[in-house]
């Protein structure tokens, strides 16, 4: 089994930026589709971006192309998450996650690990 745990959150303004962290332990993460979800209060958890095993693909929802990037160091078993022009409605706990499918997953059935969450606050 992997472990999942996030850091990186925090309180940022308008138009600031983060870097949210993943690190796995319990097993290797290089055959893992690893993804961010996040969950505002009163809201169902969505999906953020997901990436490949490999790398080599990455997908994300609509609202944050552009904008957020996804990327994974396999060597350090860590995911990453960098986000950038953040805005308010971007604010929620952020979820790493953690699927043996090697396929681009964007819901949250197939993920079978999941971390504690970070809070990310964004402020107008």
């Amino acid at each position: 089994q992997v472990q999942l745990v996030e850091s990186g959150g925090g309180l940022v303004q308008t138009g600031g930026s983060l870097r949210l962290s993943c690190a796995a332990s319990g097993d290797t993460i290089n055959y893992y589709t690893l993804a961010w979800f996040r969950q505002a209060p009163g809201k169902e958890r969505e999906f953020v971006a997901v990436i490949t095993w490999n790398g080599r693909s990455t997908y994300y929802r609509d609202s944050v192309k552009g904008r957020f990037t996804i990327s994974r160091d396999n060597a350090k078993n860590t995911l990453f998450l960098q986000m950038n022009s953040l805005k308010p409605e971007d604010t929620a706990a952020y979820y790493c996650a953690a699927s043996r499918a090697l396929s681009i997953l964007t819901t949250t059935a197939p993920y079978n690990y999941w971390g504690q969450g970070t809070q990310v606050t964004v402020s107008s």
